[in-house]
C-alpha cells in the first residue's frame, strides 16, 4: 500500500507539472524552480508535512519535496540557533542530497562520452 499511496501521489505531481509545462510558455527550469517554491510555501504553511508523512517518497522525491526539506532546515535552524539559522539551515539540511547529485554527475560524466550533434 505504501508503494501504491507513493506512486499516485508522485504521479499526480508529475502530471500536474507536465500540464503546466504543455499550456504555458514557461521554460522547463523555471517550472522546476516554482516546484521548489511551491514545496517552501507549502512546507511554510504546514500543508507539505502531512501529504508527506501519508504518501511517502512519492511527496518527498520531487522537486517540491527539495523545497520542503529547505524550509524545514531553516525553521529547525532558526529555532535552535537565532538568526543564523535562516542561512545555515537549507545548507545542512540539503548537504546529502546536492552532495550526492554533485558526485554522481562527475561520475556518470567520466563514465558516458558524451556526443555533439552536427
Amino acid at each position: 500500500m505504501v508503494y501504491l499511496k507513493a506512486f499516485i501521489v508522485g504521479g499526480i505531481i508529475c502530471t500536474l507539472v507536465q500540464i503546466f509545462l504543455d499550456n504555458t510558455r514557461l521554460m522547463p527550469g523555471r517550472v522546476m524552480v516554482l516546484l521548489v517554491i511551491a514545496g517552501v510555501i507549502l512546507g511554510a504553511v504546514g500543508i507539505y508535512e502531512p501529504l508527506l508523512q501519508w504518501a511517502g517518497c512519492g511527496a518527498s522525491v520531487p522537486l517540491s519535496g527539495f523545497g520542503y526539506n529547505l524550509v524545514k532546515g531553516v525553521m529547525e535552524a532558526v529555532n535552535d540557533e537565532g538568526f543564523i539559522g535562516i542561512f545555515k539551515g537549507g545548507l545542512k539540511a540539503a548537504a546529502a542530497g546536492t552532495s550526492s547529485a554533485l558526485v554522481f554527475s562527475y561520475l556518470a560524466a567520466l563514465v558516458f562520452q558524451p556526443k555533439m550533434k552536427k
